[in-house]
């Protein structure tokens, strides 16, 4: 998907190498015909094409580039500055009552509409602040009409944000902060004299009834109450000035109205309106002429206008919530190794270079009363391009195959081209039959060293782990030295955020199966350098708040070896990090309580 203003530069490369190639041929056939020697011109004119040409594959390979940074279409974003601007109230109307026999009736303008409110919804469903638009502005409330006629208020608007976003609002001497339309307002003002500045604030505050603005001005009852509107303007700045600036903390979903609709619910009472956490209000509508009717005033031909609605900046930033978070050193196998946990649901790029995943991914484990059934014992996870060529030629052979038969026939490959017979039928990858315990996990860009100073893919990748309930380090076992590979992971954590190793709770030796394939001598120095890292892990990484040392596990994530027992370490992590957040959670809710008591 193209973003907005590529279109045109698209068009206009593409007519440019139409241009070019008819150019080409045009030449070749005037040389043909004439039989010339080259001229100096003609010179040029093939270096100049070739200019070009090299300039438009020069944009090509950079789209391909783009294209890398996105996943499914979306592309990742874990910090964004908004700029929100609240919906501006209608107008209100000035007007009279006709009908028959009634040739001069009362004031009847109606109020304008108010304008829309804006609200920030945490929804589970989002994992990227990408779909929140750079500006979000309200709809504008409906103007009054005549015959008491109010304007239709305009609807909330409701920008959903992912699970674990942080909002801030910018104060007013930040540099990034927008202007609001106050000041915008007082800009335009500035080189005009005194006349044309208070004719202008004028126009924005008030309505005429049609030809009789100049008397409207001249007479008191309107002086006193254009100083009364001002007043009214300045109790609303001090007001949202002495709000604060907003600070939240999305870290739990919200129920939409659709949710709360109960077909039983008895009829005339109003719903209950959970439109998610209000940022911005929206503008009051202007009063109709009804409005300043008085003793003196028998028919006022003024109406105000409405007013502007709440204009602020934010500054966005998600801190995915997730169960579980692999760390380790690029090249790891972490996206292989979520790839066999999830049974292959996580459609996660796997290669055979360094930084290959290089947005955050989050996928969900399943586990039975059995144990896990979210893949298979044996399975194997091979690159993505291998794995697409097998199923592109599959297709081919066997000729147009979709859904779970494309999964089946799959697995049958695979089964086939390891030499083990598939005598258990397999469950479809999106069964939940038995399931009794879910955890979500990310799959995170490769840490290096000096990735606590913004290096590399640095804050962005540290950022997606902090909120995460338990960590579990990924080191490479074919490495030379894996233990140094822990070493670094470790501080790297803790230079972000001090203490935030203590969350570790496993290391996970991943390609155990490139070792010990040259005889008993390589497969003897194999477990002395597991039994190396095990040591390590118990005497230089720590311990948790209770006394207990990192669980060091081997594994093979590409032949799904010894997955279940990391699911089962990774399930008491979850279900005792749960158990922590619902406790506090109940003495939160009890101190609460407390506070209100007498």
């Amino acid at each position: 998907m193209l973003r907005p203003g590529c279109t045109r530069n698209l068009r206009l490369r593409r007519s440019q190498l139409t241009a070019l190639r008819c150019r080409k041929f045009s030449s070749l056939s005037d040389t043909e015909s004439v039989n010339e020697e080259p001229t100096i011109a003609s010179y040029n004119a093939q270096e100049e094409d070739r200019y070009n040409m090299e300039q438009v594959d020069f944009m090509r390979r950079r789209r391909q580039t783009d294209a890398k940074r996105r996943q499914g279409g979306e592309t990742f974003m874990d910090q964004r500055i908004v700029h929100v601007r609240g919906g501006a109230g209608g107008d209100g109307c000035a007007s009279f009552h006709r009908e028959k026999w009634v040739p001069k009736g009362p004031p009847s303008g109606g109020d304008g509409g108010e304008g829309s409110y804006i609200y920030l919804l945490p929804t589970q469903h989002l994992t990227t602040l990408s779909s929140v638009p750079r500006i979000i502005k309200g709809a504008s409330g409906g103007p009054g009409g005549g015959t008491w006629r109010n304007g239709k208020d305009a609807p909330p608007t409701i920008v959903r944000v992912p699970l674990g976003t942080v909002v801030k609002q910018l104060s007013h001497d930040d540099p990034r902060r927008a202007k609001d339309a106050f000041e915008r307002f007082q800009e335009s003002l500035e080189g005009l004299d005194e006349e044309e500045r208070v004719d202008r604030i004028r126009k924005r505050r008030w309505v005429h009834y049609p030809g009789f603005e100049d008397d409207n001005l001249q007479r008191e009852a309107f002086q006193e109450a254009d100083k009364m509107l001002k007043m009214e303007e300045r109790a609303l700045a001090n007001r949202r000035q002495r709000r604060g600036l907003i600070h939240l903390d999305l870290d739990r979903a919200v129920d939409t109205p659709e949710t709360e609709k109960d077909p039983d619910a008895p009829l005339g009472r109003p719903r209950a309106k959970t439109w998610g956490y209000l940022i911005a209000e929206g503008g009051a509508g202007g009063m109709g002429n009804p409005h300043f009717l008085s003793k003196t005033n028998r028919s006022p031909k003024i109406a105000t206008r409405g007013q502007d609605g709440e204009w602020i900046s934010l500054e966005l930033e998600l801190k995915i919530l997730a169960d579980v978070a692999m760390v380790g050193m690029p090249n790891a196998g972490k996206s292989t190794l979520v790839r066999a946990l999830t049974g292959g649901r996580v459609k996660s790029e796997i290669a055979g270079f360094a930084f290959t995943t290089l947005n955050p991914i989050m996928g969900v484990v399943r586990v039975g009363p059995d144990g896990w059934i979210s893949g298979e014992e044996g399975a194997i996870y091979d690159e993505t391009a291998l794995e697409g060529n097998r199923l592109r030629d599959g297709m081919g052979v066997h000729g147009y195959v979709d859904g779970e038969e494309a999964d089946d026939e799959a697995v049958a490959a695979r089964d086939d081209s390891s030499g083990e017979e598939n005598t258990q039928s397999r469950l479809p990858h999106d069964s939940t039959i038995g399931e009794s315990f879910r955890f979500t996990i990310t799959d995170n860009p490769g840490l290096i060293e000096h990735a606590a100073e913004n290096k590399g893919l640095g804050h962005m990748f540290l950022r997606s782990i902090e909120r995460s309930h338990a960590l579990v380090y990924v080191v490479d076992l074919a490495s030379p030295d894996p233990c140094e590979e822990l070493r670094i992971l470790r501080e790297e954590l803790d230079k972000y955020r001090e203490g935030m190793s203590g969350k570790a709770r496993m290391v996970i030796a991943n390609k155990a199966d490139l070792l010990g394939q040259g005889g008993e001598q390589e497969a003897e120095e194999a477990k002395r350098k597991f039994v190396r890292l095990e040591e390590y892990a118990k005497t230089e990484m720590g311990t948790d708040a209770r006394g207990r040392t990192l669980d060091v596990v081997p594994v093979s994530a590409k032949y799904s070896m010894n997955m279940r027992k990391v699911v089962g370490l990774m399930v008491g992590y979850v279900e005792e990090a749960r158990r922590q957040v619902a406790l506090q959670e109940g003495e939160e809710n009890t101190s609460t309580l407390n506070d209100y008591s007498y």
